[in-house]
């Protein structure tokens, strides 16, 4: 049975998505667990972009599809958080209103800006840039308790061009290392971000090379998203995902029900049908 709980549908700005064409399409492809994890990401610097929903409206179409599809797969209901070190209180609020099962905690930002853009990388360093990516990420995590996964941790090597692939744990080991000892201090999760099998860069984020030092340090929990924006993306490069961790000697991985964790073992998920 594989898993795909990093998942966005038109509630995320940048999806139009319908929940129930990814459903349908997790059901043809085999997948066992869905999470919705759609954008919500407060003070976005960029005025005319809104990650935000009505949460309301957003459980109450999982439930329905629940209600018609859940003997077939199950579904989940979660968000990913855009963290800055300010928002921790106003997500708090949020994740006690609200009955999800997940929440991923995203650094999308760095300097206030987001490296999927060009400019963030305008008359700087990438070096530089990377470095003050991974520090903020350690100040959000250090900051912010409620999220249950670190979603891919080295996202802005997806855009710094003059350093693929992804040098990060090369670059800055023990900033690496104090984020990951600070994920497993805290009991949290680190996404296997498969996007970057899509992308045709050839591995996740974050790559092998940070998940084995991760599992060197002792940590454990590891989960599997496509972060796929479009029902045809959904579960690519999960399996993918899976024989890593498999390789790097991992048991098994996670998905969260009511924020708690349960366990796949890593050699029944490869029975799934995605590649």
């Amino acid at each position: 049975m594989l898993t795909d709980t990093h998942v966005h549908s038109h509630y995320s700005l940048d999806s139009e998505a319908s929940m129930e064409k990814i459903v349908e399409t997790a059901i043809e492809e085999g997948i066992g667990v869905l999470c919705f994890t759609d954008h919500i990401d407060y003070d976005f610097p960029i005025e005319d972009m809104v990650f935000d929903f009505d949460l309301g409206e957003y459980l109450a179409e999982i439930a329905a599809l629940r209600e018609h599809y859940g003997e077939k797969v199950r579904i989940l209901a979660g968000v990913e958080l855009g963290m800055q070190p300010h928002l921790g209180p106003r997500y708090n609020e949020l994740l006690r209103k609200y009955p999800l099962d997940y929440a991923i905690g995203s650094q999308h930002l760095v300097n206030r800006q987001d490296p999927y853009f060009p400019e963030t990388f305008a008359k700087r360093n990438v070096e530089e840039v990377y470095r003050q990516y991974f520090e903020e990420t350690l100040e959000n995590v250090r900051a912010f308790d409620g999220f249950d996964s670190l979603g891919h941790l080295d996202y802005v090597t997806r855009y710094g061009e003059s350093i693929k692939p992804f040098p990060s744990h090369s670059l800055f080991p023990e900033l690496i290392d104090e984020i990951l000892k600070l994920l497993i201090e805290k009991g949290k999760a680190l996404e296997v971000n498969t996007c970057g099998y899509r992308k045709g860069l050839g591995q996740p984020n974050p790559g092998p090379r940070v998940l084995r030092r991760y599992r060197e340090l002792g940590g454990e929990l590891v989960t599997i998203g496509a972060d796929a924006h479009k029902a045809k993306d959904l579960g690519k490069g999960c399996k993918r995902g899976v024989e890593c961790l498999r390789d790097l000697g991992f048991k098994r991985y996670f998905y969260y029900v009511g924020h708690e964790p349960v366990a796949v073992e890593i050699e029944t998920a490869l029975r799934g049908t995605i590649s």
